[in-house]
């Protein structure tokens, strides 16, 4: 039986580097090193540090939003026992 291609090492890998980027971008522009908007680039450091590694996480794992919003949703308990 052959192994599905979502998890192949190579698949993995792509995933593992568009997280770092992600983090990476994300902790650039937070501690300001780099600005969001310029007036020679605009948005186009906002677009490679955080959309970019978006659009790719969300390529290569079209499920991830909606496993991370069951993450973050309250679970429902069944019904209360009444006494």
């Amino acid at each position: 039986m052959r192994t599905p291609a979502l998890s192949s090492p190579h698949h993995q890998r792509l995933l593992g580097a568009a997280v770092l980027w992600l983090l990476g971008g994300g902790a650039l522009l937070l501690s300001t090193l780099v600005p969001a908007h310029t007036d020679l680039l605009g948005w186009t450091p906002v677009f490679w540090l955080v959309d970019a590694p978006l659009v790719v996480l969300l390529a290569l794992e079209p499920a991830l939003p909606r496993q991370l919003l069951a993450l973050c949703r309250p679970r429902r308990r069944g019904a209360r026992r009444v006494a």
